[in-house]
């Protein structure tokens, strides 16, 4: 089916809607005042009603969990979300298209342009090239243009959503430099998803520490790479450590990175600062902190926003950029529905404009 683009009765289906993200693009949708919940599928729960997997919603959808079947999902569907492990919308994404419907991914299937850097972090085939060529990678601010009528949407990563709205705009203004950059980033351990775990990620084992995991060979790290890339038209490379914190949701990103040679120490931070508020003037959804202050975790949760702080070194010369979000909201599915408005020249806000849960 086609949308209009002043269409307020879009039909959307979500395949993995019983997952952490799915489950999210889903609670979004019955929220949304132009898009009606009309399909889900689920491998977990299929044939139980979609609120006995997730109680959340009881009295607000009958909807029963089907079998991951992209055809069924996509008929009579203006939008299909697909929030399911990576390598599913690689192999179903076609059907989708060619029965009309536009296609969001939320796994990395679609996020990594060089496919041999794909199959090196993924471990997998890039086995639709030809999509991989269509597709739009979604980070509202910074690729908003393209998204708008586009077909196939990349979600943005949840650990490159924060890292790139802080440090892309540094990068395009010429403020810092694109050599070693680093990048610590810390996650709730949700990020991790909802299906059965190891031992590892046990209540016992994973609460009161701290980890770092998958250190230098992190799948997000190539797409944080490319996205800042074009900010520069260099091919630069960060270094990037993600680490597991004993909170359910959330990601604090610290980003490091040194003046550019021609900037001047004295105000490093005030001249980044400035050129964040005037990148995102006018974007609902990015937020920057006063001079000082720096962004939490809890006052993202819930919401599709990003806090950015900026601050600086000045024996190190270095910009501290400091980034929050809600890994599943603005890092997974109110990100997902930011991009969907976008595809179809609806109100960017709608359905998402919610303030953070707050405590």
């Amino acid at each position: 089916m086609t949308v209009a683009a002043s269409s307020c009765n879009v039909r959307v289906a979500v395949m993995g809607a019983t997952g952490y993200a799915g489950a999210g693009v889903a609670t979004y949708i019955l929220g949304h005042p132009c898009a009606e919940l009309i399909w889900v599928g689920s491998n977990t729960y299929q044939g139980a009603r979609l609120d006995k997997a997730c109680p959340w919603l009881r009295g607000r959808t009958n909807l029963v969990c089907q079998a991951q079947d992209v055809d069924l999902a996509a008929r009579g569907a203006d939008v299909v979300f697909m929030a399911q492990s990576n390598g599913f919308a690689m192999a179903n994404a076609a059907t989708a298209l060619n029965l009309g419907a536009k296609v969001i991914d939320l796994s990395g299937d679609f996020r990594i342009k060089d496919t041999a850097v794909y199959e090196r972090y993924y471990g997998r085939q890039q086995a639709a090239p030809e999509l991989l060529a269509e597709a739009v990678y979604g980070l509202p601010e910074i690729t908003g243009d393209a998204v708008r009528g586009a077909r196939l949407v990349a979600n943005t990563g949840c650990y490159p959503t924060g890292a790139v709205l802080g440090l892309y705009p540094l990068l395009a203004a010429g403020l810092i430099s694109d050599q070693d950059i680093i990048i610590d980033a810390t996650s709730g351990v949700s990020g991790a998803g909802r299906a059965k775990h190891a031992l590892a990620y046990h209540y016992p084992e994973i609460n009161e520490t701290l980890t770092a995991y998958r250190v230098g060979n992190h799948q997000h790290t190539p797409e944080i790479e490319q996205a800042l890339s074009v900010a520069t038209g260099t091919n630069l490379v960060v270094t990037f450590t993600p680490h597991l914190a004993p909170i359910s949701r959330g990601i604090l990103s610290t980003c490091y990175a040194r003046k550019a040679e021609r900037e001047p120490v004295e105000g490093m931070a005030a001249r980044c600062r400035e050129a964040l508020q005037a990148a995102y003037a006018g974007r609902p959804f990015v937020r920057i902190m006063p001079e000082g202050e720096s962004p939490t975790t809890k006052a993202t949760l819930g919401s599709n926003y990003c806090d950015i702080g900026v601050f600086e070194d000045p024996r190190a010369q270095r910009v501290i950029v400091v980034t929050a979000v809600d890994n599943l909201g603005r890092g997974a599915a109110s990100q997902a529905i930011q991009n969907m408005n976008l595809m179809l020249g609806l109100d960017e806000t709608l359905g998402i404009n919610q303030p953070p849960l707050f405590p």
